[in-house]
């Protein structure tokens, strides 16, 4: 009787890439081309998961070809009435796509920097083709991403980019917390997590321009009309009560929404031990309403550009 070969089990994400310089250190999975740890001088700036254990939350996902959900899944392109899987039951919403749970290949890399391709074949409610790729680069700044698409099939296709890292500042929670989002509106969403309109966050408790202490607010929130720096770059901030350390998300013009997640729903250690604040180019339900979504017209290429830095 053959005895079975004994073998290292296979991670739920795959191949796990790590990059270092700088002081910061990344790991990159296989399935989703995730971040799933990302630290610096071994402290971590985003809530991260084992790696024998599957993202949560979608800690880390890359959300292609786009973010947050599309209600019951259906939405009409250029007069022809669509129908994706319903992967979110408890909503009845298509959610995040699907890249986060295929394979990605490296196609190159070096100690500070790797980059991953997927080509995604049509989907059902989905009949397009795009070459997809996902850049890590640690620089003296921290991490930048680079996400970018490519349509490779015949006909104009739908898109957006999101992302799901979750901040943290390594602490049991993020009550205690100071959080800056500079973000002038905010969307009330319904029952199945979609926005029914936009509201001005002056006066309410979504109002974390100048940052403010989380407390017990709890957020799963898109927010829009960001502000931009000198350089065009929106920063959204965590930090510790007392300033001395924190970790900055930024990212790049095209990136015109942020939603942003306490965590509350998360099961224990993680609730509320991270902050997700994702980078988004098209609110929830764009594939539905078209707003800020991206038409990709065959050969054309579309880039989205977002980054973690330590601060103190």
């Amino acid at each position: 009787m053959t005895e079975p070969a004994v073998r290292e089990p296979v991670p739920p994400t795959g191949a796990q890439h790590t990059i270092a310089a700088h002081g910061y250190a990344a790991t990159v999975t296989e399935v989703g081309g995730g971040l799933r740890a990302l630290t610096y001088n071994e402290r971590p700036l985003v809530m991260s998961y084992p790696a024998d254990a599957q993202p949560v939350g979608g800690a880390g996902q890359l959300l292609l070809p786009w973010p947050n959900r599309v209600r019951d899944g259906r939405y009409d392109f250029d007069g022809e009435a669509r129908q994706l899987a319903i992967t979110e039951p408890r909503t009845g919403n298509a959610a995040h796509g699907f890249a986060r749970l295929m394979p990605w290949t490296v196609l190159d890399r070096d100690d500070a920097s790797i980059r991953l391709g997927l080509r995604l074949f049509p989907q059902l409610g989905y009949p397009h083709v795009l070459d997809l790729t996902a850049s890590y680069a640690l620089g003296e700044a921290g991490l930048e991403v680079e996400v970018s698409a490519v349509n490779v099939g015949d006909g104009v296709a739908p898109y957006g980019m999101g992302a799901h890292p979750y901040l943290t500042l390594g602490e049991e929670t993020v009550d205690d917390a100071v959080l800056e989002v500079p973000a002038a509106e905010w969307t009330p969403v319904d029952e199945q997590k979609i926005p029914v309109g936009r509201r001005p966050v002056e006066g309410t408790e979504y109002d974390f321009r100048q940052g403010r202490a989380i407390g017990g607010t709890v957020l799963d929130t898109p927010y829009t009309s960001l502000r931009r720096d000198g350089d065009g770059l929106v920063r959204a901030r965590l930090r510790t009560a007392d300033g001395s350390r924190g970790v900055e998300l930024w990212a790049a013009p095209g990136v015109e929404w942020i939603q942003v997640f306490t965590g509350d729903t998360l099961a224990e250690p993680y609730r509320r031990a991270g902050v997700a604040v994702e980078p988004m180019s098209c609110p929830p339900n764009a594939f539905a309403t078209g707003e800020c979504l991206v038409r990709l017209a065959p050969g054309e290429r579309v880039a989205h550009r977002w980054g973690i830095t330590a601060l103190g």
